[in-house]
């Protein structure tokens, strides 16, 4: 019994390396062309409104987002608010989670006469689409997936029928606005696989002769994982983030309290001082530097000399963004109409596609 439990990992593992591999090199030549014809290339991103955007999201994914935009990709980004309450019983502070975040994307380089900015909630013939792209996945598909196992495990909240069908909802996110290109880290690569077999099969169910949807590519991001002040992942919940929108000063009280160890050479080495190298990490990526030369500059000064360095770094590189933000913080009403004008929008593109679908399904009673 124990072998053939070993062989069935090793074949799972196997299984999952091979789809790694297949995704990787779609990756890189959807890159590839899109290098050379942007525009023909429809982008989705999106995020949870639970809290506010902090430097691991910045270098993780806002980045890529603008510098995809700016390069004439049709980028659209969704705050997927209904996915909050995938593992949370509340949905108290989200209307002021979700305006930080047009501030902060707007902040950093997103253009909303660009990128389409919309939310969950209000596209309802977006979320119409969970039915028919239900009916094309298994419940054993559903519970195989590794994200929904990992979010779950996180949050410790019981597994809701919301959560265990997240990937299809992430369909539809993607599926909608016919998007061929999604910016990802290898931890959700699972989520474009379901997608691309929900268009798949849709296609040859209901619409073989005149496929509706495309078979999106995972666009495998080579940003590094982004380290909190502790060591740990960056993450709102560890309370280890510097957040975007924070003020130099509570940047400063933050790094601050940040633990290092007894040990004054300062050294990058992850492994055996993780507090240490977290934070040079984050010198070395608002800097732009490699973080052993700058472990090498500051030598024997110690933690405090590390946590000042880092300190006057960031704030220093988020000097702009936080102007920007400020500034755009005085006129609310306006971040409320780039809300609404992409919401319009999605809701328009999301109007046809359902349409589509019902009538490749010959749900289309009112023509």
């Amino acid at each position: 019994m124990a072998e053939e439990q070993e062989a069935q990992l090793t074949a799972a593992g196997n299984e999952m390396s091979a789809s790694f591999l297949a995704a990787k090199k779609r990756s890189d030549e959807t890159l590839a062309k899109l290098e050379q014809d942007p525009s023909k290339f429809t982008m989705l991103t999106g995020d949870r409104p639970t809290g506010r955007l902090h430097l691991g999201h910045f270098f993780g994914s806002i980045r890529e987002r603008v510098a995809m935009q700016d390069r004439g990709v049709n980028t659209n980004i969704i705050i997927a608010d209904y996915q909050v309450i995938t593992d949370r019983d509340t949905t108290e502070h989200i209307d002021d989670n979700v305006l930080n975040l047009v501030l902060d994307y707007m902040a950093a380089g997103i253009d909303p006469e660009k990128t389409m900015i919309f939310t969950h909630s209000a596209v309802p013939a977006e979320n119409q689409l969970m039915l028919p792209f239900l009916s094309l996945v298994t419940e054993a598909e559903l519970h195989r997936n590794p994200t929904v196992k990992s979010e779950m495990e996180s949050s410790g909240h019981a597994l809701t029928g919301l959560l265990l069908t997240y990937p299809v909802h992430q369909a539809c996110d993607i599926l909608f606005c016919k998007a061929n290109v999604v910016p990802i880290g290898k931890d959700n690569l699972p989520h474009v696989e379901i997608t691309r077999t929900i268009a798949r099969r849709f296609n040859e169910r209901y619409a073989k002769k005149n496929p509706i949807f495309p078979e999106p590519a995972a666009i495998l991001s080579e940003a590094p994982e982004i380290p909190g002040l502790d060591g740990r992942k960056m993450s709102k919940s560890y309370g280890n983030s510097i957040m975007l929108g924070a003020t130099a000063e509570e940047t400063a009280k933050l790094i601050k309290k940040s633990r290092t160890d007894s040990d004054r050479n300062i050294t990058f080495d992850p492994e055996n001082r993780p507090e240490v190298s977290a934070l040079l990490t984050t010198a070395g990526l608002v800097t732009g530097r490699d973080p052993r030369e700058i472990a090498e500059e500051i030598g024997n000064g110690g933690g405090g000399a590390l946590k000042m360095f880092v300190t006057e770094s960031v704030n220093e590189f988020l000097a702009p963004h936080r102007e920007r933000r400020a500034e755009l913080a005085r006129d609310m009403d306006y971040v409320r109409d780039v809300l609404r004008e992409g919401n319009r929008r999605a809701n328009a593109i999301a109007n046809e596609t359902l349409d589509q679908v019902r009538e490749a399904m010959g749900m289309r009673y009112d023509v």
